[in-house]
């Protein structure tokens, strides 16, 4: 059975380069087929808003809406609860594809078995 890998993503614009990581590591594990859910948590909830990952840039990095259209593809991302709800953002405002949850639903995800957090 293939391992899966759940990313919490907890910087955005603020820390780039951590940013920029924690999706190219994402986008390449979806693309070597590995089961991946990217949460996002803290600034990197803006990213789950349409047109704000392109708005980002960093120098020789893939463009991050790239990588996030990748990851939709053939993974999951997911809002965390409390963090849309600091940035008053519901579900309705959101990129199709991404989902809200909260807590409970990441430590699921993340103590599955074959499973390796990482956090970013």
């Amino acid at each position: 059975m293939a391992k899966k890998l759940v990313i919490k993503v907890t910087a955005g614009a603020d820390a780039p380069e951590r940013s920029s990581q924690a999706f190219t590591v994402a986008a390449v594990a979806v693309a070597s087929g590995v089961e991946v859910s990217l949460w996002l948590t803290g600034e990197s909830a803006w990213f789950a808003l349409p047109g704000r990952a392109a708005e980002f840039e960093l120098p020789h990095a893939a463009p991050l809406p790239d990588l996030v259209d990748s990851i939709l593809a053939g993974g999951r991302v997911t809002l965390c609860t409390q963090c849309a709800a600091r940035r008053d953002i519901t579900e309705k405002d959101v990129i199709e594809g991404v989902r809200i949850a909260g807590a409970q639903v990441f430590v699921q995800e993340a103590l599955a078995d074959d499973t390796q957090a990482l956090v970013y």
